[in-house]
């Protein structure tokens, strides 16, 4: 999903945020390389033999523009935070699973069975080793993971490489046509907006012959040049991707908004089981710079609900197969201690980062929080590189080496996983 025009965008005040959409920074990239083929409005690389069900999955779920991890995990004990934003702080009462030290903004409800039932964490003071207040530059360092590489590869494309028989159906993004900076690289992947996307445009239930596809197959199968075998292993991903598109969709049991849609698009590709082992969405837009509300309304509350109810539902959705699937939220960096003179909030660094399901050691807050200072330049410490984070999950769930995920990073412990 794109950010909104900007003349849909109540109180955002990042240009580069508001009038450029992560599509279109990406769009020329991916045409000029031709590492993509383009099908109908899905992206699909060069296929590989269909996979066993995938024995874990990750779904990365990005809230774009830089969510306030102060308003969605509250650090109540901390007396700066309340002197700091007189008028839309989260009222300690009002907090979900406090502990003594942190609690849950109160439109996370959706998400206490989760919590309550271990299944559900969250770990602050996390972000970048050091702090970037460009919203696509910080964006494209989240994603790529490796500071200081001229190599374009994302780390969950890197992921995907550990697997010496890597297939395209192994990566998949919810979105446009474009996968996102974590999923670029030399590994194929799967990018579509739906599932009813991931098809050969015209090879439908009114093509009752056949013939569109019949005519490609002629076209392409004896023809032995790069692209030829390119497009037969295309034909291969896109029927091996089949038993997807016979899932029911179930949209209706999530909210009716855009991250509620994407996820029950999400839900699809997991029940499908055809191997897809990471997965990609966006939610958006957190770039919160005036009206961020209050804890009874506003935007900060609206896009929580949303955030909370739709996971929510997606973890009703795969019901059994929960026990495989681990989502992880991520933001390019957090906002400001203080408020600013709008009622809003400006680019920050230190965040906070949700884990729930498989593997996941829940009903805790993980890292640790410097205490605040409320000048209206001052910012949440990072005292966890999120790497770290990310590590744990990569060498639990999926047993692959961190070095080669995340080079030249050495992990250091958070204790939110727990090992296969």
């Amino acid at each position: 999903m794109t950010p909104m025009p900007p003349s849909s965008q109540p109180g955002a005040c990042c240009p580069e945020f508001a009038r450029m959409s992560r599509r279109g920074l990406f769009s020329r990239l991916v045409a000029l390389t031709g590492a993509t083929t383009v099908v109908g409005s899905a992206a699909i690389t060069t296929s590989a033999a269909a996979l066993a069900p995938a024995p874990s999955v990750l779904v990365v779920l990005s809230l774009r523009g830089a969510a306030d991890g102060l308003s969605l995990v509250v650090p109540h004990d901390d007396p700066v935070y309340y002197s700091a934003r007189p008028d839309i702080a989260v009222p300690a009462d009002r907090l979900l699973a406090k502990d003594g030290k942190f609690g849950l903004h109160p439109q996370l409800a959706p998400l206490l069975p989760l919590w309550q039932g271990g299944r559900l964490a969250a770990v602050h003071g996390t972000g970048l080793p050091a702090p970037n207040r460009s919203h696509f530059s910080a964006m494209e360092e989240v994603e790529d993971a490796d500071p200081g590489s001229d190599v374009r590869t994302g780390w969950l494309n890197r992921l995907i490489g550990t697997d010496a028989g890597a297939s395209p159906l192994q990566g998949f993004n919810v979105g446009g046509g474009v996968v996102p900076t974590s999923l670029y690289g030399p590994q194929a992947v799967m990018s579509a907006g739906d599932v009813e996307s991931v098809q050969i445009p015209g090879d439908d239930k009114w093509d009752t012959t056949k013939g569109r596809r019949a005519s490609l197959h002629r076209l392409w199968d004896q023809d032995r040049s790069t692209l030829g075998t390119a497009m037969r292993s295309l034909f291969g991903a896109l029927d091996d991707f089949a038993p997807v598109r016979e899932t029911a969709d179930r949209v209706a049991s999530y909210p009716r908004t855009d991250l509620g849609r994407a996820l029950s698009e999400v839900a699809r590709v997991i029940r499908g089981d055809v191997g897809v082992e990471v997965i990609t969405v966006d939610h958006g837009d957190w770039d919160m710079h005036s009206d961020v509300g209050s804890a009874e309304r506003g935007r900060l509350r609206d896009n929580t609900r949303d955030l909370a109810t739709a996971v929510a539902a997606f973890f009703d959705d795969i019901g059994d197969l929960a026990g495989k699937v681990t989502l992880v939220t991520i933001s390019e960096f957090g906002r400001r201690v203080a408020q600013n003179a709008s009622h809003g909030l400006d680019h920050g660094y230190g965040n906070v980062m949700l884990l729930a399901g498989a593997g996941v050691k829940g009903a805790r807050y993980y890292g640790t929080m410097a205490p605040l200072t409320g000048d209206v330049d001052s910012d949440v410490p990072v005292t966890t590189d999120y790497r770290s984070v990310l590590a744990e999950v990569v060498a639990t769930r999926f047993g692959a080496s961190t070095a080669e995920v995340f080079p030249r990073f050495s992990p250091e412990p958070v204790g939110v996983m727990t090992s296969l």
